[in-house]
C-alpha cells in the first residue's frame, strides 16, 4: 500500500511539469535571425506561468526552411476535471522543417528537446501511453505541432488552445513571409 501511495504522490508532482490549459494563452514567441542560407537562429522565450516566475529565452540554430514547434497534452476525464485537474500542455521540440521532402530526407537537420527537466522520476506521460490502468484520471493524451516560414526578423507568437497549437505572425517579416503562400 505504501508503494502504490508513493507511486500516486510521484505521478501528481510529475503533473506540475505541465502547465494547465483552461483557455487560449500564448506558449512562446519565436524571433528568427538569418545565419546562411536556410539557416537561422531561432530565439524561444517562454512567458511566465505563475506571477513570481520570469520568462525564459534560448537560442536554437534551426536548418531549413521553417520552424515547428511541438507540445504534449494531456486531458483529464471529467470526474478529474471536477477535482480541478483541467488539459494541461508541455512544449516537447523545436525542429527544422524543408518545404521539399528530398530536402528533409538529404539536408541537414535540427532538433531540441524543449521538455523541461524533471526532478521526479515518474512520467506521467509515458505511464499513461503504455499502460492506462496506472492513470485512470487521464482520458486521452495527444500531440500538436504548427509550423511556419522562417525569414530574417521574423517573429511569431505561439498559441496553445483545446485544440492545439496555432501560430500568429507578429510583426511584418513574420507577416510577409506568411504572404509567400501562407495565407
Amino acid at each position: 500500500m505504501v508503494s502504490a501511495a508513493a507511486a500516486v504522490a510521484m505521478a501528481a508532482l510529475n503533473v506540475l511539469t505541465y502547465h494547465r490549459l483552461t483557455y487560449e494563452r500564448p506558449v512562446a514567441t519565436i524571433e528568427l535571425h538569418k545565419k546562411g542560407d536556410r539557416f537561422f537562429d531561432a530565439t524561444l522565450t517562454e512567458p511566465p506561468i505563475e506571477a513570481t516566475a520570469q520568462e525564459t529565452s534560448r537560442t536554437y540554430e534551426i536548418h531549413g526552411d521553417e520552424w515547428r514547434i511541438e507540445a504534449r497534452v494531456l486531458k483529464w476525464k471529467p470526474w478529474a476535471n471536477t477535482l480541478g485537474l483541467d488539459s494541461q500542455y508541455q512544449l516537447d521540440r523545436l525542429s527544422g522543417r524543408y518545404e521539399d521532402t528530398e530536402s528533409e530526407l538529404h539536408a541537414e537537420r535540427s532538433v531540441y528537446d524543449l521538455k523541461p527537466v524533471s526532478k521526479y522520476h515518474l512520467d506521467l506521460w509515458k505511464l499513461a501511453r503504455h499502460d492506462s490502468r496506472y492513470a485512470p484520471m487521464v482520458d486521452t493524451l495527444y500531440g500538436g505541432g504548427v509550423f511556419m516560414p522562417m525569414r530574417d526578423g521574423a517573429k511569431y507568437e505561439v498559441w496553445i488552445t483545446q485544440s492545439g497549437l496555432i501560430a500568429r505572425p507578429v510583426n511584418d517579416a513574420a507577416r510577409q513571409a506568411q504572404a509567400g503562400g501562407w495565407s
